[in-house]
C-alpha cells in the first residue's frame, strides 16, 4: 500500500483573522503578535520540547495536539520572510526534517546537525512540493507559512487539510491568513471543533470542486476541476498575474 502525503497547514490566528502583525522583521518576528495568538501553545510543554527548548507550564490536551502535528509531518515548505525571521532565532535541528524555502536567492543547502536541512527553491511552489513529497516519504507536508505562502498553495488547489487555532482577541491590523483566497476552489468540511481555555481548535478537510461538461469531440460527459478550467495563459488571466494552470496538481 502506497501512502500519499497530505498537504496541510496548522496556524494560529486572531478572531478577526490575522496571522501576523504589522512591521515584521527578524528583529520583530510575526510583527510581535506571537505571544497573543500563540499563548495557548507557549503554555504547553510539548511545544518547547519539540523545538529543543525547556519551557511550558503543563502537558495537557493541547500538548497532545502539538505532538501530533510534529509527529505526522515529514517535510516543511515556507516562504523567505518566515525563514529570515526565524533563522537568527531557531535552535539547531529545530524541524528534524527537510525544509524547502521559497526564494529568489541562490543558496546552497543549509545542513544542520541532526536531521534538519534547509533547501532554497527558486522555481516555484510546484517544484518545492515535488521535492517535499520525496522527503516526506508518505508523511504530511506542512506549509509552515507565512500567510502569503499558505495562500499560494490554497489558490493552487493543493491543500488537503488545515488546522487553525483561533485566539479570543482582536488585532485590528496586520496580515490576514485568508486574504485573496479563491472562494470557488474547494468544498470545505468541518472535521473537528475542539474548545480550549485560550483558543478554539478547528480542523477542516478540503476537496477541490469539480463540474461536469459535455465533450463535443466524444459526446461523453467528462469531469473538470474548476481550477483546470481557468484560463491557461497570463494574458487571458490578467496582466501581471501568475498563470493558475502552472500550479496544477
Amino acid at each position: 500500500i502506497v501512502i500519499m502525503s497530505k498537504i496541510i497547514f496548522d496556524s494560529g490566528i486572531s478572531l478577526d483573522g490575522f496571522f501576523a502583525g504589522d512591521n515584521r522583521s527578524p528583529g520583530n518576528p510575526m510583527g510581535g503578535v506571537s505571544p497573543k495568538i500563540h499563548n495557548w501553545m507557549f503554555k504547553q510543554k510539548a511545544f518547547w520540547k519539540n523545538i529543543n527548548m525547556e519551557g511550558g507550564e503543563e502537558y495537557g490536551a493541547d500538548s497532545k495536539l502539538i505532538d501530533d502535528v510534529f509527529a505526522r509531518t515529514g517535510a516543511y515548505i515556507m516562504g523567505k520572510r518566515m525563514f529570515e525571521e526565524g533563522e537568527v532565532h531557531w535552535a539547531e535541528d529545530l524541524y528534524k526534517a527537510d525544509v524547502y524555502v521559497l526564494t529568489h536567492e541562490k543558496r546552497e543547502p543549509w545542513v544542520q546537525k541532526g536531521t534538519t536541512t534547509f533547501y532554497f527553491i527558486n522555481d516555484g511552489i510546484q517544484s518545492a512540493l515535488e521535492k517535499a513529497r520525496q522527503s516526506a516519504k508518505g508523511k504530511d507536508i506542512r506549509i509552515q507559512g507565512g500567510a502569503d505562502t499558505i495562500q499560494q498553495f490554497l489558490n493552487a488547489g493543493l491543500v488537503d487539510k488545515f488546522f487553525i487555532h483561533i485566539a479570543p482577541l482582536f488585532l485590528g491590523s496586520g496580515i490576514r491568513l485568508f486574504d485573496g483566497i479563491d472562494k470557488d476552489k474547494y468544498d470545505i468540511q468541518i472535521v473537528e471543533v475542539i474548545p480550549s481555555n485560550l483558543t478554539t481548535h478547528l480542523r477542516y478537510k478540503l476537496t477541490k470542486k469539480f463540474f461536469f461538461f459535455n465533450d463535443p469531440a466524444t459526446s461523453e460527459i467528462s469531469t473538470l476541476s474548476l481550477h483546470d478550467a481557468l484560463p491557461i495563459s497570463t494574458a487571458e488571466y490578467g496582466a501581471g498575474a501568475p498563470c493558475p494552470r502552472s500550479h496544477a496538481v
